[in-house]
């Protein structure tokens, strides 16, 4: 019962912190309208008073800028409060002015009286003085440095993101003290950004002082003499005081509000106050104070001078000095416990926790491209990303390792690198907020822009203005923007080096997720039949053709079916690409009964066979004969691929993989197939023969 006791009473203080704002708006917004007697005014000015040191002195207490970030909503609702308590005392002194100095309540009164002496030739100037060092020397230096700070502290967003980020990365903080401090950047900005134009309120203020002592002067000689029937002189002497009164008593709380303004966005962060700041920098120097003291002393001793005020605080000053010196010294002996003290500890010796692993896929980015990859800023890339490894799964039939993503401030601001075990595979520079407009062989026309290459595939490219995107179009070209280059030509590299991403902690998993829907295939396998270090050297040869493993069903049985015959694992990758030959060709040529292929004269092939049967699997083609076969394959695939056929060399079984092996790095589009991958539905048409002249 208790506790749900204090349950209610906690939402019912909760609930009623929630309406303390819009209660307190309504209620200066009513003031304006509503008629208060003196009595409350007097309690509300001394309330506005009171609230204006409140804040001053929270103000001067606070560490850093960010622990007071309520002070823009503070700033807006201590000026509209001012501003409701002029006009709610200009209604009652208009009105009852005639009737003596207490007409307005006793603070106005006092105000106008006791503080000016009566004479409101001198509470005019005094006003005056307020309002002036108010509006030109505080508020307008603390906008200023609200303005410079939210334009200093948006400049340095980027780097300070990069820093979490690389904090982040070498694992310095965890993921949600990063999440902190990237809020923490965001709402200093923001901070500043609101002081930038909340310090306008106070200059606004300072104006409607001014002008509402001229209205309130003006409109009491009127109401005076015309209504009330006083002459001039007892009319401007009665309405001036008071009004001045309710002027003083307004501007001095805008006065310590502003100071407090400055005060808040004219520090530095650190560990300690205003007060502990200034007291600990401006008098930690005991001779600049000794010295002080000697130039005012030296003053004071000039004919004329009031020898005594600079004398005594000379002597004052020396005193201090004195004083400050006597502590430093104290402070810098060593104590016997210190003296004692044992010797510190040497370093921690090295360990294999200093041993950081190589990320098997890596992207770093400059600074600029920052906002690709940040989570906080909804990074298109990281999305991209993500698409791409789980087409990479559903495409080729294993998930690839994540991608590490890091900022690297030594790279170009717009350049980008993709390393795989720690070494470069690819780079590239991209410019957000532009497009490439890339030339796919087709494109007519210019376009202005910085011309480039398609860091991808190498085609050529212009990056342009967003604008241009109809245009480019229009011309044929193809318009990507800037996540999406780098997403392709990460997808192109993945692609390229799946055999290597399929390491063993990959098979491992491969050959799980198979067991759960296949457990027999996988245990009839591995290990009784084949090592595990053997299926995985067939995987990566198919991949390494960039050959689909999705079908491992077909894989495993073909190598069950054949382990008892061989162990080599590239006879097993031929018995396994036969297995797999009506899917390899449906990759080729998808849609086509008829193949047209490029094949070898039998010449040729006599030749090339006598060099594996001497040679084994390490055969090696002559030298002459080998640039004769690359640069008539190459034409010959060049003119496969002008008739928009796929370049194909089919050759018999025993010289697939040494030709494959030999052509794979000049031709890489080149693909080569064995005549027993060829399903029987399949017809052949030979478009050219390599080597008729061997």
């Amino acid at each position: 019962m208790k506790n749900m006791l204090a349950l209610i009473s906690f939402k019912n203080a909760a609930m009623l912190r929630g309406f303390a704002g819009p209660v307190l708006i309504v209620m200066i917004l009513s003031m304006m309208v509503l008629p208060l007697p003196p009595f409350l005014l007097d309690i509300l000015f001394t309330f506005n008073i009171a609230l204006s040191v409140i804040v001053l002195l929270v103000s001067m207490n606070t560490m850093k800028p960010l622990e007071f970030s309520a002070f823009p909503s503070v700033l807006l609702i201590t000026t509209l409060l001012r501003l409701s308590l002029n006009v709610a005392s200009t209604r009652v002194v208009l009105l009852h002015g005639h009737s003596g100095p207490d007409a307005a309540g006793k603070v106005i009164g006092a105000f106008g009286h006791f503080l000016v002496g009566g004479n409101y030739a001198v509470g005019i100037v005094v006003f005056v003085i307020l309002v002036v060092i108010n509006f030109v020397v505080i508020t307008k230096g603390a906008g200023r440095i609200a303005e410079v700070g939210a334009r200093f502290t948006l400049d340095a967003m980027p780097g300070k993101q990069m820093a979490i980020d690389a904090d982040l990365n070498a694992g310095l903080i965890g993921e949600e003290e990063a999440k902190t401090r990237r809020a923490a950047i965001a709402q200093e900005a923001d901070f500043f950004g609101s002081m930038d134009g909340a310090s306008k309120f106070v200059r606004g203020d300072a104006v409607a002082g001014i002008v509402i002592m001229l209205i309130n002067v003006v409109g009491g000689l009127v109401v005076g003499v015309l209504q009330h029937d006083l002459d001039i002189a007892t009319a401007a002497k009665t309405y001036t005081l008071l009004t001045i009164g309710d002027g003083l008593v307004a501007q001095i709380p805008s006065l310590v509000i502003s100071t407090a303004a400055g005060l808040v966005v004219s520090r530095v962060s650190s560990d300690q106050n205003v007060g502990q700041q200034i007291v600990t920098q401006v008098f930690n120097n005991p001779q600049l104070i000794l010295l002080s003291g000697i130039i005012i002393g030296g003053l004071g001793i000039i004919p004329g001078m009031p020898h005594f005020v600079f004398v005594l605080f000379a002597i004052l000053l020396g005193s201090l000095a004195f004083f400050l010196t006597s502590k430093s010294e104290a402070g810098a002996a060593p104590t016997r416990a210190e003296a004692e003290a044992p010797p510190p500890a040497e370093a921690q010796e090295v360990s294999w926790d200093d041993v950081v692993p190589v990320d098997v896929l890596g992207l770093e980015v400059g600074y600029r491209l920052i906002g690709l990859v940040d989570k906080a800023q909804e990074g298109e890339l990281l999305k991209r990303i993500k698409g791409i490894r789980k087409k990479f799964a559903q495409d080729i039939g294993f998930l690839p390792p994540s991608v590490h993503i890091r900022d690297n401030l030594e790279l170009k601001p717009n350049a980008y690198k993709i390393s795989l075990k720690g070494v470069d595979i690819g780079a590239g520079d991209v410019y957000p907020g532009m497009l490439l407009a890339i030339n796919p062989g087709r494109a007519a026309g210019n376009l202005p822009g910085t011309p480039t290459k398609d860091p991808a595939f190498g085609l050529p490219a212009i990056w342009i203005e967003s604008g241009l995107r109809d245009q480019a179009q229009a011309q044929g070209y193809t318009v990507v923007d800037a996540s999406t280059v780098v997403a392709t030509h990460l997808n192109h590299l993945i692609n390229k080096h799946a055999s290597e991403l399929l390491g063993r902690e990959e098979l491992q998993k491969l050959l799980d997720h198979v067991t759960r829907e296949l457990p027999k295939l996988v245990e009839d396998l591995t290990p009784k039949l084949i090592p595990l270090s053997t299926v995985h050297k067939v995987l990566q040869n198919l991949l390494d053709e960039e050959i689909s493993i999705r079908d491992m069903r077909s894989i495993l049985e073909a190598m069950i079916d054949h382990a008892a015959r061989t162990q080599d694992a590239d006879e097993l990758t031929t018995l396994v690409r036969t297995r797999l030959g009506r899917s390899i060709i449906q990759q080729i040529a998808p849609a086509e009964n008829e193949l047209q292929v490029i094949t070898i004269d039998p010449k040729l092939e006599r030749i090339l066979m006598q060099a594996i049967q001497s040679g084994g699997a390490e055969a090696a083609i002559e030298p002459g004969l080998a640039d004769m076969l690359l640069n008539e394959a190459n034409m010959a695939a060049q003119n496969q691929e002008r008739l928009g056929l796929p370049p194909v060399l089919l050759v018999p079984a025993q010289l697939r993989i040494l030709l494959s092996r030999f052509l794979r790095r000049a031709l890489p589009q080149l693909k080569v197939l064995s005549h027993s991958e060829v399903p029987d539905t399949k017809s052949i048409k030979v478009t050219a023969v390599l080597g008729g002249r061997a």
